[in-house]
């Protein structure tokens, strides 16, 4: 009786009412279903595109427009399986303007189930993914401990095979010629700028002409005392020098230097220069920033144990490779349109034993804290690898010296050697992706 009353009642005309309001209801509700179908395939749609895009930056600077459309087009439609997904377009575009980059847009129609009655068939969805490949660019200096201890416990060998690993992997970072730097300082007490710079002017031959001569008098086989009896004193030929250095000058009072501690370049003072040595355990030659494989593979492969520890030495010079300065060229300016990360990552197995000054740790620690400090100042990351396989103390100094916490790393093994240059590879080499 409630009903028949209700249809009958004509004061408020609720019936014409409610029919009329049913279908922008409906519209709505179907809306909500329909949008959220189309959200799914926009969030399936994104994640193959971020996937095909990475899985195409690097092959994209080879190919041509049309290989890199049909090959894109492939691999985004294996990843993107929504059969909901009508009308789908992807269009790739690879560029170099400020970096190598591909961008990849894929679009797409979703039919819709309600919105039909409002006078909407479909509803477009659509992302954009970018890939960022060589915006920043590196520079990297390799420091390398060749000292005697290497030749324990096969860390040579697994320091050769991981930094031809990383080598590796820092080659396969590259798009253009020079979006990657490498230099290689393999340092013992000594390093080895190379004997053919014999004549070069920022060497100091003081201590060197000492040492490596002749008397006019056989009696006497040092400078010293055959000018002392009176007798001259010839110096070898400089060409018969080995390469090596040590550590440059410092001050002893409270005048400027700590050449040996800085990348200021050398100068007319023999302070500012590099001293000449004809030390017996000299390593393989340095390698300024290059960008040439091969050779670097061969130097690695070339290093041999022998001589005393000086990492300070060694972190001076792989920061002065990559600023310039001495046995190093200055490295090409800096692109504007790119960032640059400056990296040295230096490798020892053993505590500090000998430079130039001393053969006591304290003091040449101090020496090396007071590159890292200046080194971190500059803006150099440091990294910093303690191979301990003989069950040293860790290493303070090694961990004050890298840029943070996660840039120090112990080794216990030498098999561990190639992990932890791997895990520092990739975290240089990263790809991001800019949405």
């Amino acid at each position: 009786m409630l009903l028949q009353r209700f249809l009958q009642d004509r004061r408020g005309a609720v019936a014409p009412m409610f029919a009329l309001a049913i279908v922008p209801i409906f519209g709505l509700v179907g809306m909500a279903v329909d949008y959220s179908r189309a959200n799914s395939v926009k969030a399936s749609l994104q994640a193959a595109l971020d996937a095909t895009s990475l899985a195409m930056a690097k092959a994209a600077p080879t190919l041509t427009q049309t290989q890199l459309q049909t090959q894109t087009t492939a691999y985004f439609q294996a990843l993107f399986i929504r059969p909901e997904a009508k009308n789908i377009v992807v269009t790739p575009t690879y560029t170099t303007s400020g970096g190598s980059q591909l961008n990849i847009v894929a679009t797409s129609s979703v039919d819709t189930a309600f919105m039909r009655v409002m006078g909407y068939s479909s509803l477009s969805v659509g992302s954009t993914s970018t890939v960022k490949w060589g915006n920043t660019r590196l520079r990297v200096s390799l420091v390398l401990d060749n000292t005697g201890s290497m030749a324990d416990d096969n860390k040579m060998s697994a320091l050769k095979t991981a930094t031809n690993s990383l080598l590796s992997q820092l080659r396969a970072a590259v798009t253009t010629n020079g979006d990657v730097y490498v230099s290689i300082i393999p340092f013992v007490k000594d390093v080895n700028v190379g004997s053919v710079n014999h004549s070069a002017s920022w060497i100091d031959w003081t201590s060197w002409d000492a040492a490596n001569g002749s008397c006019s008098s056989w009696s006497y086989n040092d400078k010293t005392s055959c000018i002392n009896a009176g007798r001259t004193w010839t110096p070898d030929n400089h060409n018969t020098w080995n390469g090596c250095v040590v550590d440059r000058g410092r001050s002893t009072g409270p005048s400027t230097g700590n050449y040996d501690t800085n990348v200021v370049a050398p100068g007319t003072s023999n302070s500012t220069k590099f001293a000449a040595e004809q030390y017996g355990s000299c390593p393989q030659a340095v390698m300024p920033l290059n960008y040439n494989w091969s050779s670097m593979t061969t130097l690695v492969n070339n290093m041999t144990p022998s001589g005393n520890t000086n990492q300070a030495i060694g972190l001076a010079h792989g920061w002065m490779s990559l600023v310039g300065g001495g046995p190093y060229p200055t490295p090409p300016a800096m692109d504007p349109n790119y960032k640059y990360n400056q990296v040295v990552i230096l490798l020892t197995d053993g505590l500090n034993t000998q430079n130039r000054w001393s053969q006591t740790q304290s003091p040449i620690d101090a020496r090396q804290q007071m590159t890292c400090d200046n080194a971190k100042a500059a803006g150099i990351t440091l990294y910093m690898v303690q191979v301990n396989t003989g069950g040293d103390p860790t290493s303070t100094l090694l961990r004050n010296c890298a840029s943070d916490a996660s840039k120090f790393f112990l080794v216990t093994a030498s098999s561990g050697i190639s992990a932890v240059f791997n895990q520092i590879g990739t975290n240089l080499s990263q790809l991001r992706i800019a949405k």
